[in-house]
């Protein structure tokens, strides 16, 4: 996929580098000189503009890519006048960060494809993590159905995936295990990084340092939870 985010703030520069680890190609835009220069490396094409000007916002390959992100958050102004930039100019597929529900509202006008409220998803996930009482991440598919990725508790230490038979009990299918062994960085300082079993059907007994990823309904999650 190739795309364009534009506005290099903290959302913009973490975005930019995880597509970019993805394999996915990369163009960075923002008027900043020291925020352009922290992405350089990492991206395919960087860019030094003030994406308020129409003429300069041009200068971009706007339809030589699949998406176009807006990542300006605090700056309202800038941020409404760059997304009516780009569907004056006829991108299709624009994907744009709002700030609060004000700014949502206001972007919804445009009729965009996607409107990221990264502060809203932070605050929810950290509730669901919370109500949960595990270490718990959640990724929702849709349909009351989600993905959770979770710290083994400690009633399923010593036990093995397919003793825990939470597919009969709570319809939750793993998906995934993840075991964390020690690792070491380039200045041979040890850490712990949790890696991708290659076999999830397995009678291997789980560790206290492992984490289940499950496919379920929402409400059969909670009541696991609840159990343990």
């Amino acid at each position: 996929m190739k795309c364009i985010i534009i506005g290099l703030g903290t959302y913009g520069k973490v975005l930019a580098e995880d597509f970019s680890a993805l394999g996915h190609e990369v163009i960075a835009a923002d008027s900043d000189t020291s925020r352009v220069e922290r992405v350089k490396d990492l991206c395919d094409a960087v860019f030094q503009i003030d994406a308020c000007d129409e003429l300069a916002l041009q200068v971009l390959p706007l339809k030589r890519v699949d998406l176009v992100i807006v990542a300006i958050g605090r700056n309202l102004g800038a941020s409404v006048r760059v997304v009516a930039l780009l569907k004056k100019l006829g991108v299709k597929h624009i994907y744009a960060r709002a700030n609060d529900y004000l700014h949502r509202n206001i972007l919804q006008a445009f009729d965009i494809e996607k409107i990221l409220i990264p502060e809203e998803h932070a605050a929810r996930l950290l509730a669901h993590q919370m109500e949960l009482g595990l270490k718990t991440e959640v990724f929702r598919v849709g349909d009351g159905y989600c993905v959770f990725k979770f710290r083994i508790p400690e009633k399923f230490v010593g036990q093995s995936p397919n003793n825990l038979h939470l597919y009969d009990e709570f319809k939750l299918k793993i998906i995934a295990i993840k075991k964390t062994g020690k690792m070491q960085n380039c200045l041979g300082i040890a850490y712990n990084e949790a890696a991708v079993a290659e076999v999830v059907e397995t009678d291997t007994p789980l560790e206290a340092t492992d984490e289940l990823v499950c496919y379920g309904k929402e409400s059969n999650f909670r009541k696991l939870c609840r159990l343990l």
